[in-house]
């Protein structure tokens, strides 16, 4: 691989004013080829994506299709020259349906004449046949959807345009499982398609890629074959140093502090008869498969979804807790991290800086103002616990990538002096120098007396950072291991529904 190439780039650069972006890129991929791009959040990848989809346009360099000069001015028009993007910070719009959204531009007139909504309907169910997804409703709106349905509707529609060039950005972060995926790759390859595949996980990438360029700082450091480089090596090209230990150890066992949030038969929406015990300086794990009710629990402890029946205890005392104001008060003290940053966790036309003081704007500001000055100085002690960088307080926060979006959202979480965090795969979709600075954040904010509850999709984070955690299976709670007996093993097993030898913690 390596010659031929379908898709040529070379000294491809962007800057945002001062700002480098992306710097003398060069590379090639092929037809029938899996190529990955590996960087940190900040490196480059997103910027990349943006400029062969047409999204951006680059400040120098050049890119070549099938050896014609490929200049996109629009995702349209990258559509027509063959190149089509599913992108991570989902496009779909959320109050379309299934079927307008897979069909557009085309639902109404156009080269498909589809004026009418059951023509519409019909039309994309076939789409979604052709790519083996039958459980997607087309008539449903996208806003309903879970995140996983969200994320396949997103890939089908890249594949539904039928390119030459698909980019999948960070395709698996919202998948349970990835045998559709691959499966659909496999074949598209097979048939001739290149793939851009840019994701944090390696297994996969070893799994999919032949090879992979590996981005810094803007900067490509190389492209390798997969097969002749291991993990710690394509960890120093990314970050420049020797891979560093993963998770944080635990300072004092959990059991020896009293219990902060208590959950006594609740019931919301899927969730049936949930009952938990979350204590005072714990990390308590969620290891679930999509849809069991997971993210009702967590809504429901957050003032989203309305409690059906059953109680929340804070500190041994019921409350009822209305919305996510009063989940923040200093009674209850819960903090929500959203899985949907870009929808439910950023104001993405406000900075940095504005984003992390908002819990705190009314006892740092005078007279109803704020200045930059003044905020950048009441954040930087929640900054500095999860490694945002004061570089960033200045820019919008839609100009920043994923991973420090997500310490945005988590450095206002710890602005607003909650007690109890409840993190819903708060590393979903970031690189890894971004999780080691997620996981300190966690471990150091639970040594302090914090409570955390926090969903994960990756069972290594779950086995490996918490002290105990609670599967959850046909909408209520399974098993839940303490952490002597914890093991991704074990908990794919119970997740699927086999727990009649789990080993569970002890009441208290």
């Amino acid at each position: 691989m390596g010659t031929g190439g379908l898709l040529s780039v070379n000294e491809l650069a962007k800057r945002y004013g001062a700002t480098v972006a992306l710097q003398s890129l060069t590379m090639d991929v092929a037809p029938h080829e899996v190529h990955a791009i590996l960087g940190e959040n900040g490196a480059g990848k997103s910027t990349l994506v943006k400029i062969l989809s047409g999204v951006v346009r680059a400040n120098g360099g050049t890119m070549r299709l099938d050896g014609v000069d490929y200049i996109p001015h629009s995702i349209v028009d990258a559509r027509r020259a063959g190149v089509s993007t599913a992108f991570q910070e989902l496009s779909l719009l959320p109050n379309l349906t299934v079927a307008e959204n897979l069909l557009l531009p085309n639902v109404s007139g156009g080269p498909l004449r589809m004026s009418r909504r059951g023509e519409t309907v019909d039309a994309a169910r076939q789409v979604l046949s052709e790519f083996n997804v039958t459980d997607i409703d087309p008539r449903a709106r996208v806003e309903d959807l879970s995140l996983a349905e969200k994320q396949r509707v997103e890939i089908v529609r890249a594949f539904s345009h039928k390119p030459r060039l698909l980019i999948l950005d960070e395709p698996t972060a919202a998948l349970p499982d990835t045998t559709w995926l691959f499966d659909q790759i496999r074949q598209l390859t097979q048939a001739g398609v290149a793939i851009l595949y840019i994701s944090h996980r390696l297994a996969e990438v070893r799994e999919l890629c032949q090879r992979a360029t590996v981005l810094r700082n803007g900067v490509s450091t190389g492209t390798v074959d997969l097969q002749d480089i291991n993990d710690d090596e394509i960890f120093r090209m990314m970050v420049g140093r020797a891979p560093e230990a993963r998770f944080p150890s635990r300072t004092k066992p959990a059991d020896e502090y009293d219990v902060m949030l208590e959950g006594r038969n609740l019931s919301s929406g899927r969730l049936h008869d949930a009952s938990f015990k979350l204590r005072k300086g714990e990390i308590l794990g969620v290891a679930a498969l999509e849809g069991q009710g997971q993210i009702e629990l967590f809504r429901a402890l957050a003032g989203l979804n309305p409690v059906t029946s059953g109680e929340i205890l804070v500190d041994g005392k019921a409350v009822t807790i209305a919305s996510p104001h009063h989940a923040m008060s200093r009674d209850v003290g819960i903090v929500y991290v959203p899985e949907e940053r870009k929808v439910e966790g950023i104001f993405g036309g406000l900075t940095a800086a504005a984003n992390v003081s908002l819990p705190k704007v009314r006892q740092i500001s005078r007279a109803g103002f704020l200045t930059y000055a003044r905020d950048a100085k009441a954040i930087t002690g929640p900054a500095k616990a999860v490694s945002l960088s004061e570089r960033y307080f200045s820019f919008r926060v839609n100009d920043l990538s994923g991973g420090n979006q997500q310490k945005v959202v988590l450095a206002r979480a710890l602005m607003s002096e909650a007690r109890c965090l409840v993190m819903f795969d708060p590393t979903r979709g970031v690189d890894v120098g971004t999780k080691q600075a997620i996981y300190a954040m966690m471990r150091d904010f639970a040594d302090k007396g914090g409570s955390i509850l926090v969903y994960s999709s990756e069972l290594p984070e779950l086995v490996n950072l918490c002290d105990a955690c609670l599967v959850i299976y046909g909408g209520r709670i399974a098993a839940e291991v303490p952490h002597a007996d914890l093991s991704e093993e074990y908990l794919l097993t119970a997740a699927h529904g086999h727990v009649d030898d789990a080993p569970m913690r002890a009441a208290s």
